[in-house]
């Protein structure tokens, strides 16, 4: 199966803690978590990152700005705006950019 690696993005540490967890409870996703918006630029770019996830609390020119650097990038990194509505929705979000990875 397929490593997934997700850079969460917040503001809110209980919400980050919780998609971490959701995250890394099925087999081969991994989350990195960042509430500070200006380390995720370098972030992104040293590290392998399939998905940036977007939770609440951030500005929304900052949403704007990530998702078109990722855009620009040459790997390939797919951006979610996730703001609630539990893991089977979080599932969906994924398995909608990664038709393959679906049990």
């Amino acid at each position: 199966m397929k490593t997934l690696n997700f850079l969460v993005i917040g503001k809110n540490q209980e919400i980050l803690d919780t998609l971490k967890r959701i995250i890394e409870n099925n087999v081969g996703w991994k989350a990195e978590i960042k509430s500070d918006e200006t380390v995720c630029y370098d972030y992104i770019k040293e590290n392998q990152v399939d998905i940036v996830l977007l939770s609440s609390g951030l500005e929304e020119k900052f949403e704007n700005d990530i998702k078109v650097f990722c855009e620009n990038l040459d790997k390939n990194v797919k951006v979610i705006d996730h703001y609630g509505g539990g893991s089977g929705l979080l599932k969906n979000e994924v398995y909608a950019l990664f038709p393959n990875l679906q049990p």
